[in-house]
């Protein structure tokens, strides 16, 4: 009896297919509920990700066909895109090349993903951060924080070395930044105890600020990081330094 899987169900499916497939999905109510959401619908067929994500699964994966996704532009090709490559396979260049396309803090922030998940992080964080523009600085600070959380056999210290870049970028009044800027400030802190310490320490210094959307930043993150069931909960995760302190070796 052979185990090999039998590959996705959808497989076969060429950009051709898939456009046909959204097109049959489309829905101008969801295309208008989205623009409540600040989502970008200018080229959108209004398919719900609870709808793409499943039929994301039944295509599998494919870096060609991603990219030729990507460059279609509608913002649902997009997402399956995002949904279906095959990291190991996306260049820095390339993601370089999509982040010049962003428009919508939706698409960004699965993209964040996949740049972290296809290794990254290193090489476009600081890249990305120093980018002007709203939503290729957003990336930076997403990226920040699905690393944060999914990179767990990275040492904590690497997470810790954002911080300053955190600190840098609090002062950004934009909204998909400074809302990122937030979002990776807590998930450093939320990372574990070693974390905890030194990104709470950063939330009170910029809740102290004179800068409005600094100020913003830091309560919020205040409010999390000194919350003592959450202070628990990070104390419970099984992370390295965790059990260092447990063992009473930190």
């Amino acid at each position: 009896m052979s185990n090999k899987r039998s590959p996705p169900a959808n497989a076969g499916y060429t950009l051709h297919d898939i456009l046909a497939w959204l097109e049959a999905h489309a829905s101008a109510e969801n295309r208008a509920g989205m623009a409540r959401f600040g989502i970008d619908t200018d080229k959108a067929f209004g398919v719900g990700n609870g709808v793409l994500r499943p039929f994301a699964k039944t295509l599998g994966r494919d870096h060609d066909r991603a990219m030729a996704l990507w460059d279609s532009g509608w913002r649902e090709a997009r997402l399956l895109a995002l949904f279906t490559d095959e990291a190991a396979r996306l260049g820095p260049d390339q993601a370089r090349a999509m982040a010049a396309d962003f428009k919508s803090w939706e698409i960004v922030d699965h993209a964040a993903d996949l740049f972290v998940d296809a290794g990254h992080l290193d090489r476009l964080v600081d890249e990305f951060a120093a980018d002007d523009r709203e939503f290729v600085r957003r990336t930076a600070f997403a990226m920040i924080a699905w690393g944060a959380v999914h990179l767990k056999k990275r040492d904590d210290a690497d997470f810790l070395a954002f911080l300053p870049l955190i600190e840098r970028h609090a002062a950004d009044p934009r909204n998909f930044v400074k809302k990122a800027v937030n979002w990776a400030l807590r998930q450093i802190g939320k990372r574990s105890l070693t974390c905890h310490g030194p990104a709470l320490a950063l939330a009170e210094k910029l809740a102290a600020s004179p800068d409005k959307t600094a100020r913003w930043i830091g309560k919020d993150a205040v409010r999390e990081l000194s919350d003592p069931d959450r202070i628990a909960m990070i104390a419970r995760k099984k992370t390295p330094a965790n059990k260092k302190r447990v063992l009473g070796e930190g």
